[in-house]
């Protein structure tokens, strides 16, 4: 054995024991709301404020002084954690990603086994939402995703462009209310953001199949060149689904390709309750999902579903001199080199709990935004946005008098500061409104009753403090 100062030696045992305490209270205190969100300590700031440490202090001390920095850190694990797109840490799936590192797999290149368990997993997601393909990579999520599909889908419209580079006339088509890595995806891939045609959206949010006709018309006979459609699965705003059929029609008809960004939403295609609302996702070329948040699992982990393979080799496939014992590496599907081995926890997710297990967490997040919304029609100071399609639920209070808008505004501020809940602001329709998020498979009912008492209780403290001055 290497006698290394860097391994820990006799103190393995009792360092693993003192992580397993830190690790399990954490997860006993995410059971339950906690009140309050602790401020960083002074003891935190000091430590801080250290310059680079020539000397260790030990692993158990570094370790009990990260327990303290993360319980003093927002923990998207807590079950009032309604605020963004969240997710829960799942159990099983934080021991998995330790498991992971401690091996330290690099996916870049064929690593035995861990290649077919990443493919095994990409294969079950693929089946969990039905999308129908078994292709694609595991991604540290949307953002990259996203850029990977959507750079699939530019060597497609413009083959050679991955060599030559690009002439002006590449075009992509997003809902209005699309995620904003696509427009990020469109900058990166030198296209430019105006390249990308914002397409407006329906009664129900999602987008016009009209207005996208009219648009790519529009395009084609000045000389463009359609690249992709990029439908969304759940906007971030509101949840919304874009008609996923009828766009691939659109595409089909004009020989696009159509990218489905359900990083947050397309979990909810294998529900009973919502799996309506993906029908078409089997039509796709391309989806991306992020585990990391509605299934539940530790961040980071992005999968990017692919119906072709050919596709992702095309515009990644290259051949390095330092790479020549195999034909194809995995780094010639995706822009990532050194990779760590993200699907392993998500693939002991399904295997420990079982499909039917998550998507009964998912049926219950979807219950409880459906409760969420019937409280706030029910309550007279409250004014719900439209019925939620998946588990993000927009409202706001309305205050006795004064900016409904700087009071909403006001309320999310001030419950974040609070901690008891946590929830943030958007804008829907040019109002302010309270967005809560429901991800997390630790939430339960009163959490939602609770959520609505906090609103309340902030609200009129906030209209107490406007009258007093």
């Amino acid at each position: 054995m290497n006698d290394s100062s860097l391994s820990l030696g006799s103190e393995r045992t009792s360092t693993l024991d003192t992580a397993f305490e830190i690790i399990q209270q954490a997860w006993e205190g995410f059971d339950s709301a906690r009140p309050g969100q602790p401020p960083t300590s002074s003891k935190s700031l000091d430590l801080l404020s250290f310059g680079l440490p020539n000397e260790g202090v030990g692993a158990i001390a570094a370790l009990r002084e990260a327990e303290t920095f993360l319980d003093e850190s927002l923990a998207q694990s807590r079950p009032r954690f309604f605020g963004y797109v969240g997710s829960s840490g799942l159990e099983v799936g934080v021991l998995a990603e330790a498991l992971s590192a401690s091996h330290d797999v690099n996916m870049a290149a064929v690593a035995a086994t861990a290649t077919m368990v990443e493919q095994q997993t990409i294969q079950w997601v693929s089946e969990f939402i039905g999308f129908g393909a078994t292709n694609g990579v595991v991604t540290s999520g949307g953002m990259l995703s996203n850029l990977t599909a959507l750079a699939v889908a530019r060597e497609q419209a413009l083959p050679g462009s991955r060599i030559t580079g690009l002439d002006g006339r590449g075009t992509l088509y997003i809902s209005a209310e699309a995620h904003y890595s696509i427009e990020r995806s469109a900058e990166l891939l030198g296209l430019g953001s105006n390249a990308v045609r914002s397409i407006p959206i329906d009664e129900n949010r999602r987008m016009d199949i009209s207005a996208l006709e009219a648009q790519i018309n529009a395009d084609v006979s000045n000389g463009h060149v359609p690249i992709a459609v990029v439908a969304t699965a759940g906007t971030t705003l509101t949840g919304a689904v874009d008609p996923l059929r009828a766009i691939a029609q659109v595409c089909k008809k004009h020989g696009i390709w159509m990218h489905v960004d359900g990083a947050y939403g397309l979990p909810a295609a294998a529900t009973q309750s919502a799996g309506n609302l993906f029908d078409g996702i089997d039509l796709a070329d391309s989806a991306t999902i992020d585990a990391h948040k509605w299934l539940f699992v530790p961040k980071a982990c992005g999968i990017l579903l692919v119906r072709d393979n050919a596709a992702l080799l095309a515009t990644f496939g290259h051949a390095a001199s330092y790479m020549v014992d195999v034909e194809e590496n995995p780094v010639d599907r995706t822009l990532e080199y050194s990779r760590p081995f993200r699907s392993l926890k998500l693939w002991v997710a399904f295997r420990a709990h079982g499909a039917n297990a998550i998507r009964d967490a998912l049926e219950e997040n979807l219950r409880l935004a459906i409760l969420l919304a019937h409280l706030v029609t029910e309550t007279p100071n409250l004014e719900l946005f439209g019925k939620p399609q998946l588990s993000i639920v927009p409202f706001r209070r309305v205050p006795a008098y004064g900016s409904i808008d700087d009071h909403n505004s006001a309320i999310a501020k001030r419950m974040q500061l609070d901690g008891d809940a946590y929830v943030t602001s958007a804008i829907v329709d040019g109002k302010t409104v309270l967005r809560p998020c429901l991800t997390n498979f630790r939430t339960s009912e009163e959490d939602i009753r609770e959520l609505l008492r906090i609103i309340e209780r902030t609200g009129s403290q906030l209209e107490q403090e406007a009258r007093l001055g």
